[in-house]
């Protein structure tokens, strides 16, 4: 029934039945023959798997789970119990050179399923790796499907090695996605055991070529010159660091309207652009004229120094500064019913913030190291935890150890994906916990106090960590009389969150 409902009615390429046949055109009886025969592994193509004709089987009693005992989970058995590497594999290195090629041919893996892939060009380095992978999905907490589909992957790459020993690339491992085998675990381990290749285009500049694409020459190339400094940034003469990746990719949405009406207008090169030129594309006023003018001068600024342009237009024009967005309380719903959530991390993460005021950074930080006796130790802070704030924390803990009991992962929010891994959740995943950004849920917690303590600045600065500046943002809020009312009028009416406060 399952085989039917996943895949449609085709002609199977081994038997020419016309049955269910799956992604590889092969209807289940024979696909059956090809696994038992240990087609998975690549010691059998899938032709020769069917050659002498198909046993027969029950269905459903390939399972993994078929003769284990009742309440057993899959997760328990460890990785030295899926195999066992016995070669003396200590002091690999990869060779130091790379074998040349007549010409580059595109690997389709597809048809190794079917005509089967050869042994590791390398034994030394194949048990190196395969130790571990073992070690490593050991300390991690891999379950045991993942520590064999991991072993099958890396068994691949390293036969198809044009030169065995080397490290292996990146696109090398990537190409296991076209037999359906997750490559990210992989890519992990090699990079740990110091034999990965990282030869991937990194995100960003297949997204900045895209936006610069339309741009004539050499506008083009002169554009292209200030992406390079600000992501790689500059060792001579005028020296700059390397910006992050989220302020290169504000700063090219800031000026890249300019630039597109410049084109339009006939402009080829950001030599031509005079200041009238500069004033005809600027938004007249507000934020828009403050984020392009912010955003050109920046620009211009790069190339003058690097002796692309000859004068910065944007010297002599004034843009204004970024309007600053007034901070509003939440209502008071909103934050009830992220605390009262079924969803444990959920519950925790809103309370954290709530009582607290953390920021998305630092619920993605926390370290289970840093919660001791009742109290968060946040870098230079120590913050005493409401009761509220423990008992949703105590929750996540207990269905954390649940969930993933073999788990490494130092930070106290995990994942699905960061459970195998020691690295922190995303951003992402914060802001579907909260329900809306830590930010609002911050900005609610800090004018509560602000509006309690009667507008005590000094305090809102030691208890969440403000500067003066930041804190004065919020002062400014009571100035206004119906914005104090509103904030009156939103003042939770859960026990729990009022003996918090």
């Amino acid at each position: 029934m399952y085989w039917r409902k996943q895949y449609s009615i085709g002609t199977c390429r081994i038997c020419h039945t016309l049955v269910a046949v799956n992604n590889e055109a092969t209807c289940r009886a024979c696909w059956r023959e090809f696994l038992d025969h240990g087609g998975r592994k690549g010691m059998i193509g899938l032709a020769e798997a069917n050659r002498c004709g198909r046993q027969l089987f029950l269905a459903n009693l390939h399972h993994a789970s078929v003769g284990r005992r009742r309440g057993a989970s899959r997760h328990d058995t460890t990785a030295a119990e899926v195999v066992q590497t016995t070669s003396d594999a200590t002091g690999f290195r990869p060779v130091g050179h790379r074998q040349l090629l007549l010409f580059d041919v595109e690997r389709d893996l597809r048809n190794g399923l079917l005509q089967g892939f050869g042994a590791p060009g390398h034994p030394r380095m194949a048990a190196f790796l395969r130790q571990f992978l073992l070690d490593h999905a050991a300390q991690h907490g891999w379950s045991k499907t993942s520590i064999k589909t991991s072993l099958r992957g890396l068994s691949i790459v390293l036969s198809l090695q044009d030169t065995p020993g080397a490290p292996i690339r990146a696109s090398e491992v990537l190409r296991l996605q076209q037999i359906n085998l997750t490559t990210l675990r992989l890519l992990e381990v090699c990079a740990a055991a110091g034999v990965l290749d990282d030869d991937r285009t990194p995100p960003l500049h297949d997204w900045f070529a895209a936006v610069i694409a339309e741009l004539p020459e050499p506008m083009h190339g002169e554009v292209l010159t200030w992406f390079t400094v600000f992501t790689k940034g500059s060792k001579t003469p005028p020296r700059s660091k390397p910006r992050s990746e989220t302020t290169v990719r504000l700063y090219a949405r800031w000026f890249m309207p300019a630039l597109q009406q410049w084109s339009a207008a006939g402009h080829v090169s950001l030599r031509e652009i005079s200041p009238e030129a500069a004033r005809a594309v600027l938004p007249p006023s507000g934020n828009p004229r403050s984020t392009m003018g912010q955003g050109l001068r920046c620009l211009f600024r790069v190339l003058k120094a690097h002796q692309i342009v000859f004068l910065n237009p944007m010297n002599a024009i004034s843009t204004g500064t970024h309007e600053r967005r007034q901070p509003l309380p939440l209502v008071a719903s909103v934050i009830r019913d992220g605390l009262n959530s079924t969803d444990p991390a959920s519950a925790a993460a809103v309370a954290l913030t709530a009582f607290h005021a953390l920021r998305s950074g630092d619920l993605r930080t926390i370290r289970l190291t840093d919660i001791v006796s009742g109290r968060l130790h946040l870098r230079e802070r120590v913050i005493p935890l409401a009761a509220p704030v423990r008992v949703r924390v105590h929750a996540w803990l207990e269905e954390r150890d649940r969930r993933w009991p073999g788990t490494a992962n130092p930070y106290l929010f995990v994942s699905k994906r960061t459970a195998i891994r020691a690295e922190p959740v995303g951003v992402e995943w914060i802001t579907q916990r909260l329900g809306l950004t830590a930010q609002a849920i911050r900005e609610d917690r800090i004018l509560d106090e602000l509006h309690a303590t009667g507008g005590d600045v000094r305090r809102i600065c030691d208890l969440f960590g403000l500067s003066v500046a930041g804190a004065n943002r919020y002062a400014s809020t009571l100035e206004h009389l119906d914005f104090a009312s509103r904030a009156q009028s939103t003042q939770s009416s859960d026990p729990a969150l009022e003996g918090g406060r």
